[in-house]
């Protein structure tokens, strides 16, 4: 199962977000929340709603 690029979380199986980058790097978002924050640069480290560990 994929991880969330952003907050880490585990997707399950055809869940999710997949976007392919220009260079061929995959990211997946658990959510479309995930998605924006990383759209508006926002450090995962800096968000309170993502556990770190």
């Amino acid at each position: 199962m994929p991880k969330c690029s952003f907050c880490g979380k585990e997707i399950a199986e055809h869940k999710g977000i997949m976007l392919v980058q220009n260079d061929g790097k995959i990211r997946w978002y658990c959510s479309s929340k995930c998605e924006k924050n990383v759209k508006l640069k926002r450090n995962p480290r800096n968000v309170r709603w993502v556990k770190t560990g």
